[in-house]
């Protein structure tokens, strides 16, 4: 009862989950072209996710599964359908997942079987992996309604079935961490527990073995996706795309949005995206984008890119961009290895590097 009435005062008020503001790009977050300086090595179909083992830089494109070689990608295998995120595990092991709903773990990348799949369990949309000791595996299910690639569809919809899930490498067991998450989209070992992104709260959370979770990373600008280690500790955080006011004020307007996902072709929704700037028929347009022709980096961003530098307590250190004015947006996956950070801009296609050396010291605010 004292939830209803909360809720009512929220949105007469326009507050709480109710209110349409954004967190500003500042502090560690401040706003460069990092992104736009970043080496792209090449360009590809469906570059989805990233995984190394130290040495080698594995790439998920499409149904195919391939290694980074300087500036090419050498096709592995072909696994017949669309590999959703991809890990390397501790003693050489790789884990896939396919198409959103199945897990293939092989002994080492070019194994031909595999010595674990996992299914069931609900599983729809399984979009990140990660190791969890040596003999179990995190797993991100952003939705139990929607695939992984209908995730503008879940924002809509105000979908909060999202889970972590633990799976357990010697008894093919399946634990679910956590559930009722308004899509997860990242995971990785933080000490005992797990370090969860939930995209369309805005925020990271830490899940303990018990079940308990405590908020990392809150009110975020951006709606944050995979993680992955740091090699002097910490983690890198993609963001796959900013927050808009329009965009919030969209999800409180239930009679619209509904209309809106009726009758209008999905790719001119009201929604983020990887990319945009591609036709006339973009719902975000004119002056608030463009001066004299020329795109505003500071406009409201359809689409963006961002990768944050976090420190061992998962606080932001710094952060590189692709602004409104750039090209390298949707990024969904970054990775360290050798000294450098490869990273996927999905709206673009493409696979870029940047030297870590030096970018805290460039790049911290």
């Amino acid at each position: 009862m004292l939830g209803a009435i909360r809720d009512f005062a929220h949105g007469f008020l326009g507050r709480g989950e109710a209110t349409i503001t954004v967190p500003s790009f500042d502090g560690a977050l401040k706003p460069n072209q990092a992104q736009e300086q970043a080496e792209t090595l090449f360009e590809c179909t469906a570059p989805e996710d990233l995984a190394t083992d130290g040495s080698n830089v594995y790439l998920a494109d499409g149904n195919n599964l391939a290694r980074i070689e300087g500036n090419v990608a050498t096709t592995i295998r072909d696994f017949g359908k669309p590999v959703t995120a991809i890990c390397c595990l501790p003693g050489g092991g790789l884990a896939v997942a396919l198409d959103g709903r199945e897990i293939h773990v092989y002994a080492d990348p070019e194994a031909k079987e595999p010595r674990s799949t996992f299914a069931g369990a609900s599983m729809r949309s399984i979009n990140a992996l990660a190791p969890a000791g040596p003999d179990a595996l995190f797993a991100t299910d952003g939705s139990s309604t929607r695939s992984v690639e209908e995730w503008a569809w879940d924002l809509m919809e105000g979908g909060r079935s999202g889970r972590a899930l633990r799976l357990d490498l010697k008894s093919n067991e399946i634990a679910t961490v956590a559930q009722g998450l308004r899509y997860a989209f990242g995971i990785c070992a933080m000490g005992d527990s797990a370090l969860v992104s939930e995209s369309w709260w805005h925020r990271l959370v830490a899940v303990s073995p018990n079940g308990k979770r405590k908020d990392i990373l809150t009110h975020l600008p951006v709606y944050p996706s995979r993680l992955t280690p740091a090699s002097d500790g910490g983690w890198w955080l993609t963001a796959f795309t900013a927050r808009t006011q329009l965009v919030e004020f969209v999800l409180r307007e239930p009679a619209y949005r509904k209309r809106m996902m009726a009758e209008i072709d999905p790719e001119y929704w009201i929604v983020p995206r990887l990319n945009s700037g591609g036709s006339f028929k973009e719902p975000m347009q004119g002056a608030h984008l463009k001066t004299m022709g020329v795109v505003k980096p500071w406009a409201p961003p359809r689409s963006y890119g961002l990768v944050i530098r976090l420190d061992a307590s998962g606080q932001p250190v710094f952060s590189l961009h692709s602004r409104v004015d750039g090209t390298n947006h949707g990024i969904v996956s970054a990775i360290e290895c050798g000294g450098w950070l490869y990273m996927i801009a999905k709206g673009p296609g493409r696979v870029l590097r940047l030297a870590i050396k030096g970018l805290e010291e460039e790049y911290t605010a």
